[in-house]
């Protein structure tokens, strides 16, 4: 059976289903369980799902004690990780939990049995997202981890990151301008009535982009004009409109009356706005002509942190190497090296705030709750940072990482390692033997004048100005590292035989599964928790997982 009725647990009455603990007489399990390949998946959630997952593990989901009992919470918890697993969607779970002897099986069901609907798989996705504990799942698989002790004494992490490619279709200027107004004439009370007799830059009633002549430079520039002006119109009309009320009338929005406050704008409306003043702001610039006027035309320039779709305004340019270009999500992962075991894991946005390798790298090795004591951290050179660096040599690790290359301005010439760097005296002394000071607010010492007749100007700098050299924050860590580097041939032998395990961890990750399913950092970052559980269940089972009275065991 899918559910018995709700009962309790503990001090917890909710209409929580629960798995019936006597078997059917067609169980799946019972049928057709010796057919199950040793050490799959499969056999270990038909034999231990629900001590992986126990009922009293979800009860929080449940506090109403109205209603119809859920699914089964193992029963769920089970397909949702085969689901990341085998990268299905919602409905080929649901068939698979149908069709699929070996889901059958792993669940708990009768050969008999059907499914759930699809959407009870949306339904628990949102319960877990909106509670205390969305990453309950990952967290269960990962005590199993420690438990094991399959990593107990291993003091090395590797970190890494991987772009997945995002589930919409990258928007033009054109398309996504549209799209926006669109959306602010729907959702917006008033906003229709803003460009009522006016001549707009298309009938915006019509599904599609405007019809116009693309392959006519002057029809596309006339076009982009008139969307950023018919933009900026409803901003100033719907914006200063609110401001105006507010401070002419005093009005509360709060207030029970709601007198003088005209409709009240939903949070998808308040949106609306704000992706459109985004959106007529991130791809144009103003063009004077000189005689009191001008235009909007596409800026020669790709905005920072760009948002590059109305569907999924999360998602974002990716740029992992000068060749290669996704528009996605970037996946961040620590990996034991030796087992391949993803210990902790977190889904951002390709680029923006706290979305680089160095930034997300420290996030994840931070919230990795099996790696508390010091010990060796490995990575690519994009963890090179200072501030990363930094980070790990005060919690006492041991960063083995690929120094950022020191490139020079000139090819052949010198580098920031040519450069001497007195930190008390706030000075850097150039090969010629110049010194210019920096502050610390700047950083910047500037050679100025004293490169004008330097021996060494061809091979240090072209700039009519002189050489200015930025000190980086963490200097002299960055030297010691890279001296490090250079001198220490142990180092390079950890990094060389560690360090590329976790390409192994990061093939898994993305083997089938590059192209996400969902939207949205929120939902796309749970989706890669649970393939991270998926993943860990398989390599873990691979090596021999069993329970026993004892608690979770590894065979030896």
């Amino acid at each position: 059976m899918l559910l018995v009725t709700g009962g309790v647990v503990g001090d917890n009455v909710g209409m929580q289903g629960f798995s019936d603990p006597q078997r059917e007489l067609l169980d799946a399990d019972s049928v057709t369980g010796h057919l199950l390949p040793s050490g799959s998946v499969f056999a270990f959630l038909a034999q231990h799902r629900l001590a992986l997952f126990p009922a009293e593990m979800f009860t929080d989901l449940f506090p109403s004690g109205r209603g119809r009992p859920s699914v089964a919470p193992d029963v769920v918890a089970s397909v949702l990780v085969l689901q990341a697993l085998h990268g299905l969607s919602d409905r080929q779970a649901a068939d698979a939990v149908t069709f699929d002897l070996r889901w059958k099986a792993a669940c708990g069901l009768a050969v008999t049995d059907t499914s759930f609907h699809a959407t009870t798989l949306t339904y628990w996705r949102r319960r877990l997202a909106a509670s205390k504990s969305p990453d309950r799942i990952f967290d269960a698989v990962r005590s199993v981890i420690k438990q094991t002790g399959v990593i107990k004494g291993k003091t090395r992490r590797v970190l890494d990151s991987t772009v997945l490619d995002d589930a919409v279709a990258t928007q033009d200027t054109v398309t996504q301008l549209v799209a926006a107004i669109r959306r602010v004439l729907r959702l917006v009370p008033g906003a229709r009535a803003v460009l009522e007799g006016r001549e707009t830059a298309c009938d915006y009633t019509q599904p599609g982009k405007p019809d116009i002549a693309w392959d006519d430079k002057a029809a596309k520039a006339a076009l982009v004009n008139a969307l950023v002006v018919d933009a900026l119109t409803l901003l100033n009309a719907l914006t200063s409109t609110d401001k105006d009320t507010d401070a002419d009338e005093g009005v509360d929005g709060d207030s029970d009356d709601g007198a003088g406050d005209g409709p009240v704008r939903s949070d998808e409306a308040e949106q609306a706005l704000a992706l459109l003043a985004l959106l007529a702001g991130q791809d144009v610039e103003w063009i004077d002509d000189g005689a009191g006027g001008g235009v909007w035309r596409i800026a020669r320039k790709v905005a920072y942190d760009r948002v590059i779709s109305t569907v999924d305004t999360e998602t974002r340019h990716a740029h992992k190497s000068r060749s290669r270009k996704q528009d996605g999500f970037k996946a961040h992962i620590a990996a034991e090296p030796d087992t391949g075991l993803i210990t902790n894991a977190a889904l951002t946005k390709a680029t923006g705030e706290g979305t680089g390798d160095a930034a997300a790298g420290a996030v994840v090795l931070a919230g990795d709750d099996s790696f508390t004591e010091p010990g060796q951290v490995l990575a690519d050179s994009a963890y090179g940072p200072g501030e990363l660096l930094n980070d790990l040599h005060q919690a006492g690790h041991d960063p083995v990482i690929k120094p950022w290359p020191c490139t020079p301005n000139i090819p052949g010439g010198f580098t920031i390692d040519d450069f001497t760097v007195d930190h008390q005296a706030s000075t850097v002394t150039c090969p010629a033997g110049n010194t210019a000071f920096f502050t610390g607010k700047t950083r910047t010492a500037k050679f100025g004048t004293a490169c004008a007749a330097c021996p060494f100007r061809d091979r240090c700098t072209t700039a009519v100005a002189g050489r200015s050299v930025t000190v980086n924050a963490h200097d002299e860590l960055l030297r010691a590292h890279r001296a490090r580097w250079a001198t220490d041939p142990q180092m390079r032998a950890d990094y060389k035989k560690h360090r590329p395990m976790v390409e192994r961890s990061i093939a898994w990750l993305t083997r089938g599964a590059r192209r996400l399913r969902y939207r949205g950092v929120v939902k796309n970052d749970a989706w890669l928790k649970l393939r991270a559980s998926g993943l860990n269940l398989r390599q873990l089972c691979t090596t021999g997982l069993s329970r026993t009275s004892g608690g979770w065991q590894i065979a030896t």
